[in-house]
């Protein structure tokens, strides 16, 4: 009992650690490359614009890492 629980906890972690490095990183490439959108959505305190091109950036990039494989 006690292992599996540690083998899920251990296994979520990761899980979450991996979804949080890839949207820290989509959004520091949006940033570099479209700092319009990002300091527009600051200014007017609306997000949708921002989750919008995070979104675009997240399907590109899995796009092309299909496209590779």
């Amino acid at each position: 009992m006690f292992m599996s629980l540690a083998r899920l906890s251990l296994s979520l972690f990761g899980t979450v650690a991996i979804i949080s490095a890839v949207l820290a990183s989509a959004t520091i490439w949006l940033l570099i490359t479209d700092p319009v959108t990002v300091a527009d959505a600051v200014e007017t305190g609306q997000v949708s614009p921002l989750v919008q091109a995070l979104a675009g950036v997240l399907y590109d990039a899995f796009k092309g890492i299909l496209r590779y494989l």
